[in-house]
């Protein structure tokens, strides 16, 4: 079972989203290893844009993995399973929450910097 660091997901989230955000090109990114090991550097044109379409799949692969792991620990909870308490299948509904809703904001924003450049005039 892959851990993940919901801090480093959410930092890399968040700046993506601030670049995203600003129309500012990355001339770097950072990735963690277990968020797939990508190059640490990213060369504009088609190559980024693949490594951040790769980054971005991943993310949602593990805002969805968090989910699905939250839902079996909630129904082993409501089936009286005593291996798992009420405090693990909490934290992981958190933790699948969180994860969520950052999602949710780097979508926002990446939809606001396509409004934003589709309304420059040409």
């Amino acid at each position: 079972m892959n851990t993940i660091d919901r801090s480093q997901l959410l930092s890399e989230l968040r700046a993506l989203a601030g670049q995203a955000g600003a129309g500012a090109r990355a001339d770097t990114v950072r990735l963690d290893n277990k968020l797939g090991g990508l190059p640490t550097s990213a060369t504009p044109g088609v190559n980024g844009v693949q490594q951040f379409g790769n980054l971005f799949s991943q993310a949602l692969d593990n805002v969805s993995s968090l989910q699905q792991q939250s839902s079996a620990l909630q129904t082993r909870v409501e089936l009286g399973d005593k291996s798992v308490s009420l405090v693990q299948a909490m934290v992981a509904s958190q933790k699948s929450s969180i994860a969520f809703q950052a999602t949710v904001q780097v979508r926002n924003r990446l939809v606001a910097a396509y409004q934003d450049i589709m309304n420059m005039p040409i």
